[in-house]
């Protein structure tokens, strides 16, 4: 399976002040994608709207970003990501965010999807 993660979605769904460190926050959940990811055997990618500055490497977790910053810049991306496969690797991909207009592409797309609260507390170990 894999995930392609809406990852300014899944942030914001813990008031915790991450919109005081950004970057922070975007680091704190990309080591939370790679231990999910190790702990349950699933392919994340993890889409932000810009590059994270500094970078943010994984060995574990495809960390991406749009190629240019503006509103949605994110759901955008995964959108052109999910073009790009073939319909059969569509087929076996979940996509989490809370966006309306992302979730109906990916499911017109043939894609699941998940909510970014539900995909926080299954990456925090509640699913």
């Amino acid at each position: 399976m894999h995930w392609l993660v809406d990852g300014m979605n899944v942030i914001g769904t813990r008031p915790d002040a991450w919109w005081r460190d950004r970057h922070g926050a975007m680091v704190r959940l990309v080591d939370l994608l790679e231990r999910w990811s190790v702990e349950s055997g699933e392919d994340v990618t993890v889409v932000f709207e810009k590059p994270p500055s500094p970078p943010i490497r994984s060995t574990v977790v495809d960390v991406a970003h749009a190629p240019r910053a503006k509103a949605d810049a994110a759901d955008d991306e995964i959108v052109r990501r999910l073009k790009a496969m073939a319909p059969g690797a569509r087929a076996a991909t979940w996509v989490a965010t809370s966006d309306r207009w992302l979730a109906d592409q990916a499911h017109a797309l043939g894609c699941a999807v998940e909510s970014s609260a539900a995909f926080r507390r299954r990456i925090e170990g509640g699913w």
